[in-house]
């Protein structure tokens, strides 16, 4: 409704029966507006996300109980800054222990509540 009256204000008729002229601006304003629903919807949100998960990566520190991307728990004990790498302690029973990629962690476990920066 509002784009009809801007359309409808921008138009200009010949006084001899001529075509309508159209402000070549009114053209592009159907594309601002999308772009601007576009950033608040889907840029900005993603964005936002990102930060705070660089930031959950940046904080980690060994006894942090995370969970991978791939669903796996444990517990850090070896945070290797140079290659990544992240160690995690998977099993108490066999002291099992695994490297993942530090990008693979998908949040910090926070008593019963899961702090996941991907959801």
């Amino acid at each position: 409704m509002i784009f009809n009256l801007l359309m409808a204000g921008s138009t200009a008729t010949s006084g001899t029966g001529g075509a309508a002229q159209v402000n070549p601006f009114m053209q592009f304003i159907p594309f601002i507006f999308m772009f601007v629903i576009l950033w608040f919807l889907i840029i900005r949100p993603q964005r936002k996300r990102q930060k705070e998960m660089e930031h959950m990566l940046n904080e980690l520190k060994i006894q942090d109980k995370v969970i991978t991307t791939g669903g796996i728990y444990g517990i850090v004990v070896n945070i290797k800054k140079e290659k990544n790498i992240v160690v995690l302690k998977i099993d108490d029973t066999n002291n099992t222990k695994i490297e993942v990629q530090k990008s693979a962690i998908a949040g910090v476990i926070t008593g019963d509540k899961e702090k996941n920066a991907t959801s």
